[in-house]
């Protein structure tokens, strides 16, 4: 896809509709004042409040706004998904629609991916606004996201990112990949990843809409972004090697079984009696499952194109 401005901005956003013109205004003001060439892409995922008119009202006013409206609600990956997509921009920045992320950290983010020649600018919200019940939780997962990716980050679910085009258009994201991009950029090759602290705002009109299922959601995502990053190639080098490894246990038991009562206890209790013959049966079971699994999952890997379809109802100015 050809590109055709300095940024764009994408902006996921779900019964945001009080929020939006102020957000429009803040976010023109910054790019008028850098004189930079933009698009701002709106992506409503399927809001049910009217934020979708106040897209095509700042369309009407403004022809650097588009929008993406969803048939119905798919999430916030979904939207980000379809903002990668359509985003012709040198440099794409994410935010949240909320007003909490600030469009005055945008000629930042974009210096730091130009000039210094970063990947993935990552922001951090070293002081937040938050509830104790969402700051303890988001601790607790950079903690655990760190640890099993490798990259230090102190805020992996920051919405105020910025990337080289070439970065969101090698990823693909759905379910709630969406607080583990940067893992996802660094498993596609794209490895220098930096990090820059941004204000945070408290939120200033509605609610968060991010339920409790984030708490179950989030290790689920981790460990699903962890084991495709190393195994997602080959996943035959994880499946196999369990496989194999219950295989030869079994294998080693069976064996010992055989020869202890040949030549060393042959009037002892029947084979079946022993719980060695229970143990090497279902290792050996279990080993032949294993490897089953990866040479499908192989088979899979090898002949599917997999990607996601989500129904749009509408767009703005959108190729």
């Amino acid at each position: 896809m050809e590109l055709k401005y300095d940024i764009s901005v994408v902006v996921p956003l779900y019964n945001e509709v009080e929020s939006l013109p102020e957000l429009h205004q803040w976010i023109v003001k910054v790019m008028n004042e850098n004189n930079f060439s933009y698009e701002v892409l709106f992506i409503d995922d399927g809001s049910k409040d009217g934020s979708w008119k106040v897209v095509e009202e700042l369309h009407q006013k403004d022809l650097n706004i588009k929008g993406i409206k969803f048939q119905r609600n798919y999430g916030k990956s979904a939207a980000l998904q379809k903002g990668f997509e359509a985003a012709m921009g040198r440099v794409v920045v994410t935010m949240d629609a909320d007003l909490q992320d600030s469009p005055d950290e945008i000629p930042e983010l974009y210096r730091l991916i130009i000039e210094e020649d970063y990947d993935l600018i990552s922001g951090w919200k070293k002081k937040r606004y938050d509830p104790i019940s969402k700051t303890l939780p988001t601790k607790l997962y950079n903690w655990a996201a760190r640890r099993i990716t490798g990259i230090h980050l102190h805020d992996f679910n920051c919405g105020l990112k910025a990337y080289k085009s070439a970065v969101v258009k090698s990823i693909e994201i759905y379910g709630d990949m969406h607080r583990y991009i940067p893992a996802l950029a660094k498993y596609a090759g794209f490895t220098n990843i930096g990090e820059k602290v941004v204000a945070h705002q408290a939120r200033k009109y509605g609610t968060t809409k991010f339920g409790l299922n984030r708490f179950i959601n989030g290790p689920l995502d981790l460990m699903t972004v962890a084991f495709m990053g190393k195994f997602g190639k080959k996943p035959m080098h994880f499946f196999g090697v369990i496989g194999m490894m219950l295989f030869f246990i079994g294998f080693g038991f069976s064996f010992y079984i055989g020869i202890d009562k040949l030549f060393f206890n042959s009037t002892a209790e029947k084979i079946a009696d022993r719980t060695e013959f229970y143990v090497a049966l279902a290792a050996m079971i279990m080993g032949v499952q294993f490897f089953l699994a990866g040479f499908i999952a192989e088979m899979m890997g090898r002949t599917s194109a997999h990607r996601n379809v989500y129904l749009v109802e509408r767009t703005i100015d959108v190729d």
